[in-house]
């Protein structure tokens, strides 16, 4: 195969995680489509813009392109970019008209773009491979009251099941996929993410402190998206409880400035008293974290779930032990009493338990931390990616021999058409 299409019509590589509804998914797209197009593949990015100053084609690395697509407005609510897709793939179709460009596979990252991929794989008559980073179904077993769009557990069976391949980052997932889903078995590939282990690496915590004006205290991080599936509160009111002698400071990157959910949890660090401990320090540029990890002590995830956890992945490549919820992806990442803990409960009590740990004890903390790097760097980009090529390959010679290759449908089919 030499050219691939990857879908992501929300998830922008070009939006800085940590941001509204930009996270892992962000950094996934960027880092997989850069390294794909390393390995040969002509690579077409394409997502919805989400700033009008936008160009419609702009480079991301040789062999790989950006390109932003007119559909609705920049900003929309998450909830409204269903009712978007018919227009995306109008917008898609024109495009790849007017350049006279064929695709030999389709990749597709969360479910809206799964849609846009079952249609592409019709239309166009090539295989389509998705990945789903987060389920509705297992989001609302996790956290039970979960708002989400009506249409999205119904329509995520649909490209489970329809798909060529399904792409899942553990066991875990690929367990739900099967079992809540229905999809074969045999359709599902394990996958993990990767983390750059060149910028993410050990250095001088007394440095990076310096340039973050921090002290001598024990310091906790956390880093992700701020919404109530990442139970910051529960991290908060485990800070409250925690004590040490030189101190301790908690920060907490990601999220947007004066935001609903930041408020509400500057709200509880202030009713708990411990305002004076917490930075909000909203979203920061992807390169600049490893300075923010490295200045850590301990990285912390109390999610009530994660697909993955590359937070974790990337505190431990810094050498730094993690503190996180046993749920989803996270015990791929981090290995319970060799490179962190994971708390089965999701209160802070636990959690209180095991940060005490590592906070007073320097030598176990160092150790742990060490531990953290070497399992990170069996988990590169540079794997996943070479994984990846595999699986579209193995996709596009599963189409040839079936004899569906190359035999699209009329191409004014509706995007939302359901296959039943």
């Amino acid at each position: 195969m030499q050219r691939l299409a990857i879908i992501s019509v929300h998830g922008c590589p070009y939006v800085q995680a940590g941001e509204k509804d930009a996270g892992g998914m962000n950094i996934y797209v960027l880092e997989t489509a850069k390294r794909l197009a390393a390995r040969g593949l002509q690579v077409d990015v394409f997502t919805r813009r989400h700033d009008p100053k936008d160009e419609q084609v702009t480079q991301l690395a040789p062999g790989a392109r950006v390109v932003h697509l007119d559909a609705g407005p920049a900003s929309p609510a998450k909830e409204g970019v269903y009712d978007l897709l018919p227009e995306f793939c109008q917008r898609l179709s024109a495009f790849t008209s007017e350049e006279g460009i064929r695709y030999d596979a389709v990749s597709s990252h969360y479910w809206l773009s799964g849609l846009v991929g079952l249609h592409l794989q019709r239309v166009w008559g090539v295989p389509h491979v998705t990945s789903f980073h987060t389920m509705a179904e297992i989001k609302r077993r996790a956290r039970p009251g979960e708002k989400d769009v009506p249409q999205r557990a119904d329509r995520e069976r649909e490209v489970a099941t329809v798909s060529d391949m399904v792409v899942a980052w553990t066991t875990h997932e690929k367990e739900a996929i099967v079992n809540y889903y229905g999809a074969a078995a045999d359709n599902v590939a394990i996958i993990p993410p990767g983390v750059d282990t060149n910028r993410f690496r050990p250095m001088d915590q007394a440095e990076c402190r310096r340039k973050l004006g921090i002290g001598d205290e024990r310091v906790l991080l956390y880093v992700g998206r701020l919404e109530r599936l990442k139970g910051v509160d529960i991290l908060l009111k485990a800070m409250q409880q925690l004590e040490h002698p030189s101190g301790l400071k908690l920060l907490i990157l990601g999220g947007n400035m004066g935001s609903p959910e930041m408020t509400r949890l500057k709200g509880i660090a202030r009713d708990l008293d411990i305002e004076k401990k917490v930075q909000f320090l909203g979203s920061v540029p992807h390169t600049d974290l490893p300075v923010y990890y490295n200045a850590a002590d301990v990285c912390v995830l109390p999610s009530y779930y994660e697909s993955f956890g590359l937070a974790a992945l990337e505190a431990a490549a810094c050498g730094k032990p993690v503190v996180a919820s046993r749920v989803g992806g996270l015990p791929s990442v981090v290995l319970d009493g060799r490179t962190g803990y994971l708390i089965a409960w999701r209160c802070p009590g636990p959690f209180v338990e095991r940060l005490d740990l590592l906070l007073t004890n320097d030598r176990m903390r160092r150790g742990m931390g060490a531990a953290a790097r070497e399992h990170a760097q069996t988990l590169t980009w540079d794997a996943t990616a070479d994984r990846l090529l595999d699986a579209f390959n193995s996709a596009v010679a599963r189409a040839v021999a079936s004899g569906m290759y190359r035999h699209p449908v009329a191409p004014e089919e509706p995007c939302l058409t359901s296959i039943g």
